[in-house]
């Protein structure tokens, strides 16, 4: 299966979840794709004591799982790529048209 992750939010416990469901998936053999979009992407900023957002993200890249980023929403914040490359809408859309199922998470 093609699994595709929205993560819209830089909530620690949220960013925290969708990585784990990513990991568990890429775990199960499917293809994951995950798209930062609006406040996701300063997913990477996430530090938090109870939900270690850098180990799973960590995790999440070695093990495959493909990560993207919204130029504009990066642009918006000041803020350039980082793990991932700088992407645009019409590359959520192919994800989207491309996947079995889309979670969104935010």
């Amino acid at each position: 299966m093609k699994l595709g992750i929205i993560l819209n939010t830089p909530h620690p416990e949220t960013a925290w979840n969708a990585l784990r469901l990513g990991n568990e998936a890429i775990a199960g053999g499917h293809e994951v794709n995950l798209f930062l979009l609006g406040p996701g992407v300063e997913l990477e900023k996430i530090k938090n004591e109870s939900f270690n957002v850098p180990e799973v993200l960590k995790k999440f890249i070695s093990s495959g799982g493909n990560l993207f980023a919204c130029g504009t929403c990066l642009e918006i914040r000041h803020q350039e790529a980082g793990v991932c490359p700088i992407s645009t809408m019409s590359q959520l859309v192919e994800i989207i048209a491309g996947s079995d199922k889309v979670v969104t998470l935010g």
